[in-house]
Formats: C-alpha cells, structure tokens, sequence
C-alpha cells in the first residue's frame, strides 16, 4: 500500500500490505472496532483501549469527570484489585498508563508479545468492569487535587491552560481537562458512575494494538476479556458515528491574559485559532510550523535564542481537534525582555506571511518532517495511536509513503498563504510570572494582522 485508505464504518473487513507490516481493521458485531499492525519482528506490542469521550463531552455539572474515571479504573474491579492489576504488569516488566485528552480517553500497556494475550484481558477489565470504590473515590479526588496543584505550579502549564481559554473562548475545548479544584471537590460517586455508563458501551469502543500481535487472537481475547468483565457483546450494534469535522465558530476569549507571579521568567504564548483535524491544509500546516519554530534550526530558534540569546525555550506548535484548531509560539524569558521577544515572535510569524519561504528552507522543513516520521515508527507505541487517529479522528489511514508524499506536495506559497491566513485570525497572547501589560500591547500592535 501507499496511499490514503478510508475507513467507513459499514466496511466490517479491512486489511493492508504495508511496508514491513500488515494492518488489519475489523467491526465486530457489537460494534467494537479493531485494529492491529503486525510488524515483522516485533517481540514486543502496545495495546489501547480507546473510548472517543474527553472532556469536552462533559456537561457544566461534571467538569473533571473523564478524567476524574480515568484514574479510578485502576482502583479495582470484580476480579481484580488495583495491587492485582499493578502485579500482573510489573511482573512481566510491562508498561501501563492511561491518558485523558479533550476529544478521548486510552488506557494502553506496552509488554513482550506473548504477555498481550494477558494486557489485553487487565484492560478489558478495568474498562467495563471498574467498581468504582467509594472509599478509594475519596482517596483519588486527594490524589486529583494534588495532580491539579502540582499543573499550578507549573507557569508553563498555566500559561498553556489560559491560552486555550482565550483563544477558544466557551468553546468546550477551551476547558481545562482535569476541571478545577472547585468541581473536583464537588464531584460525586454516582455523578461520576453515571458517566462511566454512558460513555463506555461496545459501540464507541475502539482497540488497536502494534508490533508483534495476531489480529485473530487480539479479537479473540477483547472479546473473552469483555465477556468475562460482564459486557453483553450479543446484541448487534453499528459503530457510533464519527464527531462532525465542520469548523465550529469561534469567539475570542480574551486578547492578552497576564498571570502575575514572582518567577524567574515570564512564560509566554501566543496563538490564533488554526485548522480542523481532517482539513487538507494539514500538511501545509506541519511544514509551516517546522519553518517557523520546529527545530534548532527554525526562525523563532535562530532569531531569539541563537542571534539574541534572550530564552533559552522558544518554539511553535499546532493542535488539531474535530471542528477546531490551535496555532501557538512559545518562549520563555526574563521578565524585561517579554516586549521584546512578543515582538520578535509575531515578526517572524508576520515575515513568514509576507516575505514567504525560501526554496532550501522548505526543502529543510519537508526533510525533517519526512524523518522524524519514519524514526516515531520504530516505536510501536505510535503505531498503535495512528491507528486509533484515524479510526477515531479523521476516518482513513494514511502510510508513511503517503505522509511523506503529502508533506513534498506542499509548496513555499501554500505555505506563505496559510501563514498570512492563521495571522488575520483573532490572535491572544498569555504571560506567566512578571509582564508589562503596555509592553505587551505595543508588541501586538507592532504586528497588525496581514490580509489572507
């Protein structure tokens, strides 16, 4: 294969050559989804169990709950407790986590292949059969609030949490993932079981797993481990359809946000609302943040930190979600330079936008791109989440060949119009620790937006 395949959701086979590895997709009766990549040679594998619900799926009442779950499926279930379950992966040297994102949640283990008939079965029973403990539902929002208190300490954290907020205002995924100190105290057992109930059933269930795996066995052990937690995989059920991809409309926030702090630096981000997960321009995207501050040799590096020495972290970055997305340039300085490199930051970003792209610079970028691409692949931990991005997120599965191809399709004045595009957009900037509010307002007007 290479080339880009869709993933339709009446389509319950799927399987493709690729180079060195072969994936295969199936949609169980229940509705469950699973996908495998077997990679030839692989000793180990990594397995996820991907339930498409985060935190913007909560309602006012439940902030906090998705993540508020995820930490209490590791606290025990019927058959096992959470030292059990704990045991059963130190004992083989495993790894196991779980992650909570705005548009997911993933519980995942990474072990030797012929310990994932054994992974596969623990998380299938932490997912559908968690007792959800009263007593350790108390000691966990402890251990909740101490996660959120030590992300408070962290300016860049905090910096990052306000710039989602003002960049995508009421937006649900402007919201906080872990909630606020405030809505986790007020959260109840029930409140946060009702939750667990609606948002893990067998149609919204999606596995994958990478590395050395049979897809045969995988389906055989999520089924016999699901069965055991007490799902009834008997009824037939279609999959739940995919979150609608149209741009949501947005509304700005705040412009400038300052949280003041007694540090040694001030943190501070800008960003412009960005492009929708499944949109064309992705591409053209991830070559224009290269360019810009993806690597030592990017603008934002060489301008701020190797010609003027004014912070020693500075880069850019770009999210993607269903209906919206994120473009942001980060730095971090002493607080009397925070004019000067907010300035610095939106002069490149506007010089990209007006000055466009030279030939080597883009050949740089696409070769970079193309690189670290194929270097991620060694790790079967990201084989297993391309394939749950795109059986969860966009609906089709591109390869490395294609990927690779996309990112040479791209061009210096795709690049240049993207730039001036995401630059007329509503731009907000956040500060950590001491900044000049009439410094930074002079730096925002120094740039004004571009035309797209």
């Amino acid at each position: 294969m290479s080339g880009a395949v869709a993933l339709p959701l009446d389509e319950r086979e799927l399987s493709l050559s690729l180079d060195g590895s072969r994936m295969r997709r199936s949609i169980l009766p229940s509705g469950i989804r699973v996908l495998s990549e077997q990679v030839a040679g692989a000793r180990s594998a990594t397995v996820g169990f991907w339930v498409p619900v985060g935190s913007r799926d909560e309602g006012p009442e439940a902030l906090g709950s998705t993540h508020f779950l995820e930490h209490l499926l590791f606290k025990g279930t019927e058959r096992r407790s959470a030292l059990d379950i704990a045991v059963a992966f130190d004992s083989v040297g495993g790894e196991h986590n779980a992650a909570t994102a705005k548009e997911y949640t993933c519980y995942y283990a990474k072990v030797r292949s012929q310990d994932l008939g054994m992974a596969v079965d623990v998380l299938a029973d932490m997912v559908a059969a968690s007792v959800l403990d009263a007593e350790e539902f108390e000691l966990e929002r402890g251990v909740i609030l101490d996660e959120l208190a030590m992300a408070e300490d962290d300016p860049a954290d905090v910096a990052n949490e306000r710039l989602f907020e003002a960049v995508l205002g009421h937006h649900p995924l402007g919201r906080p993932i872990g909630g606020s100190p405030a809505t986790i105290e007020r959260a109840t057992r029930d409140s946060v079981a009702v939750h667990y109930r609606e948002a893990y059933r067998p149609s919204r269930l999606v596995v994958t797993a990478a590395g050395g795996v049979d897809h045969d066995e995988l389906i055989r052990g999520v089924e016999l481990g699901l069965r055991d937690a007490g799902w009834n995989l008997e009824d037939e059920a279609a999959p739940e359809a995919r979150r609608p991809a149209d741009p949501a409309p947005l509304v700005r926030g705040a412009a400038r946000t300052i949280v003041e702090r007694p540090l040694e630096q001030t943190h501070l981000l800008l960003g412009v609302p960005a492009l929708v997960a499944d949109d064309d321009r992705r591409a053209a995207l991830a070559v224009l943040n290269a360019i810009l501050g993806g690597g030592m040799s990017s603008r934002l590096f060489q301008e701020v930190r190797e010609k003027r020495g004014l912070a020693y972290s500075v880069y850019s970055f770009a999210t993607s979600f269903s209906d919206a997305g994120l473009f942001g340039l980060y730095a971090a300085t002493a607080p009397q330079h925070t004019g000067t490199v907010a300035e610095l930051l939106l002069r490149e970003f506007a010089g990209l936008a007006e000055r466009g792209v030279a030939g080597d610079e883009l050949r740089r970028a696409v070769g970079q791109l193309a690189g670290s691409s194929a270097l991620a692949l060694e790790d079967s931990d990201v084989r297993m989440s391309r394939l749950a991005r795109a059986e969860i997120g966009t609906g089709e599965f591109i390869d490395l060949d294609e990927q690779v191809r996309r990112y040479e399709a791209v061009t210096a004045d795709g690049v240049q119009e993207l730039a001036a595009e995401l630059l007329a957009r509503p731009r907000s900037v956040t500060a950590v620790g001491s900044a000049d509010r009439q410094q930074l307002d002079a730096a925002l007007a120094a740039a004004e937006p571009v035309s797209a």
